[in-house]
């Protein structure tokens, strides 16, 4: 299990109900696996791991047709993106065409090999990984990529507390627990997401957040429609995570910077993520919410 980090497996969550993938930037050994095999135990699904390198190819992660030497035919071997929760190891080490083939599975939610395409199963989640401080042969994902995720978190290290309960019981080992849903219930929550109210004054506060973003002086680009639509599904599954089939202004500044952070280009900054969540902090901070 994940201790002493409930706000990222809310998040994850949130993800999974909005039906959405991860990126999770953060330093090795701080259990970004164990949140990714717990999150498939407990919906009930499967798991897959996938070690990105630099020669991983796009049939590694698709599949492909092999000849059944018993029969004469060609039969269909489907590759690890066959699951509902696909952990991408260190994505930035695979290359950009790999890189392409996972994120055209993630828009399309199907694989295309030798013409035909195959569906993938639902839910299906891809929880990505990058070292934001190794780059050592790393290809960074371009923008227009980093957009196809919905929301970008990181572990941190955890708590003394939590570290030392961690420690007592054999460390960060695979995640052992029952599941609570299956994956045609998490589907349902998913579609029930989708219908959680939102009243038209908290529809004004984040268009008024979208339109003060592209014109403020410290961005040099804001949010697409993209973006903002992202920040909706994401506050609709987070109210229904807190048993509310309506979403308050909290529920968008509380995960406008995971959904937006990775979408917006601030001016003049060295390139760290911590730019970008002090520019957008403070326009949260500026623009008025309704009471």
């Amino acid at each position: 299990m994940v201790r002493g980090k409930d706000e990222v497996v809310e998040r994850a969550l949130v993800g999974v109900l909005a039906e959405g993938h991860l990126l999770v930037e953060d330093i090795p050994g701080v259990g970004k696996t164990t949140l990714a095999s717990a999150l498939a135990r407990a919906l009930g699904g499967t798991f897959r791991r996938i070690q990105c390198t630099s020669d991983l190819l796009p049939a590694d992660l698709l599949g492909v047709n092999v000849l059944d030497p018993r029969t004469g035919e060609f039969r269909f071997r489907p590759g690890p993106l066959f699951a509902h929760v696909v952990l991408a190891d260190e994505l930035n080490r695979c290359s950009p065409r790999t890189q392409s083939a996972l994120l055209e599975a993630m828009a399309e939610r199907a694989v295309t090999v030798d013409g035909e395409t195959r569906p993938l199963p639902r839910p299906f989640v891809v929880m990505a990984t990058q070292n934001p401080f190794d780059l050592h042969g790393t290809f960074p994902l371009p923008d227009s990529q980093l957009d196809r995720f919905l929301l970008r978190l990181s572990m941190g290290y955890p708590a003394r507390e939590a570290e030392r309960s961690i420690l007592r019981s054999g460390g960060l080992a695979e995640a052992r627990l029952e599941a609570v849903l299956t994956p045609e219930e998490v589907v349902e929550l998913a579609t029930g997401a989708r219908g959680v109210r939102i009243h038209e004054e908290v529809e004004d506060y984040l268009l008024a957040l979208v339109e003060r973003t592209r014109h403020d002086d410290r961005l040099l680009r804001g949010v697409s429609t993209r973006g903002a639509e992202s920040l909706l599904r994401s506050a609709r599954a987070l109210a229904l995570v807190r048993d509310r089939d309506y979403v308050v202004p909290e529920d968008l500044q509380e995960l406008a910077l995971a959904v937006w952070a990775h979408r917006v280009l601030v001016r003049s900054d060295d390139g760290s993520n911590d730019a970008a969540a002090r520019a957008l902090g403070e326009i949260l901070w500026e623009v008025p919410a309704p009471a």
